[in-house]
């Protein structure tokens, strides 16, 4: 069918039409973008004040808020494991004024364990912008077991199995997971004890009412300096820098893996120039030889990455932790 010169005229002028919308519309986003931000940043902190959380949360909300001139201020959103803060910034809008601290516990381990039962998908529902720090967690022991390293502890364990005690702060944590790794990895038998929180496990530590944990280590370092406990191994994959003196536990039992990771995420949708400005002040910032100290004075290993990294991250992480709580055959009704 051949079209007569009014038809063709139509035509141009409804696609030169469109392509003007198109092009307004970009040109609209592209300029909210630019000016993005334009009133203050909320950074949701899945857990409370005084925290780890909280404390990288306030540094890295204090580097955003000098590079782009806007208050960042801090919200936070303990409970559920850490899955209320997560909830609260899926659910928000895209439009880069919330961001949320993500966490192990709430984009990993608790998924990996409740599946349906959290109301957000942790790959799906929000926008990676990029990992600010690694939190390694420390096997330490009561001061009075009879055990100096990992070796000798495993031999111990074995010795005795079901009679040592490993707190955590509940079901399905990181902590608890690191005690669940080193039995399927090593044999040994332990029982685990389940607390609401980190300080109660530190504080039957010290009594000792139970004999190990998996913390971190800025909670047990001044106690393992003072002899009482004894921290025997990390659960990075190599030594830290600010402790080169204890040992990772890969050392001794190749393949172990217990380091949490924290960092910043948005809702799904926000757009990807936010996310990429957000990221480049991360990554800037946290090469500094300031930023470095003051993490690493908390027990803290600064990173950075590509928002692709951190996702991917995430990712691999997930199927991990998947696979060993399917393995150790953990499981749980509710939502600690």
């Amino acid at each position: 069918m051949t079209m007569n010169a009014t038809t063709r005229s139509r035509t141009c002028c409804g696609a030169l039409g469109a392509a003007l919308v198109l092009a307004s519309a970009s040109g609209i986003a592209a300029t909210r973008d630019a000016a993005y931000p334009n009133r203050p940043i909320r950074l949701i902190v899945p857990y409370p004040p005084g925290s780890g959380t909280d404390f990288t949360a306030r540094e890295v909300g204090a580097q955003f808020a000098k590079a782009l001139r806007q208050p960042v201020v801090i919200d936070n959103r303990p409970g559920g494991a850490a899955t209320l803060g997560h909830t609260v910034a899926a659910r928000s809008a895209p439009d880069g004024y919330t961001l949320l601290l993500g966490t192990t516990g709430g984009l990993v381990s608790g998924p990996a364990l409740m599946g349906t039962k959290i109301p957000y998908d942790p790959l799906k529902d929000f926008a990676t912008i990029g990992l600010a720090t690694y939190v390694p967690y420390s096997l330490v022991l009561a001061g009075n077991l009879p055990a100096s390293n990992v070796r000798e502890f495993i031999d111990l364990a074995k010795a005795s199995p079901g009679k040592l005690n490993f707190g955590s702060p509940g079901v399905g944590t990181p902590n608890h997971l690191g005690g669940a790794q080193l039995m399927t990895l090593t044999g040994i038998q332990m029982v685990h004890v389940p607390y609401k929180g980190g300080a109660p496990v530190v504080a039957d530590l010290l009594g000792g009412q139970i004999q190990l944990a998996f913390q971190g280590l800025l909670q047990v370092l001044p106690h393992h300096r003072t002899g009482r406990l004894k921290v025997i191994g990390i659960g990075h994959p190599q030594r830290l820098r600010s402790a080169p003196d204890i040992p990772a536990i890969a050392e001794t039992i190749p393949g172990f893996y217990n380091t949490g990771w924290w960092g910043i995420v948005a809702p799904a949708g926000t757009p990807k120039p936010i996310i990429d400005k957000l990221n480049a002040v991360m990554v800037k910032a946290l090469a500094t030889p300031e930023m470095i100290q003051r993490f690493e004075v908390n027990g803290l290993e600064p990173a950075s990455s590509t928002p692709e990294g951190y996702h991917r991250m995430i990712r691999d992480d997930l199927q991990s932790w998947r696979k060993l709580i399917k393995d150790a055959k953990i499981s749980v009704d509710v939502l600690p």
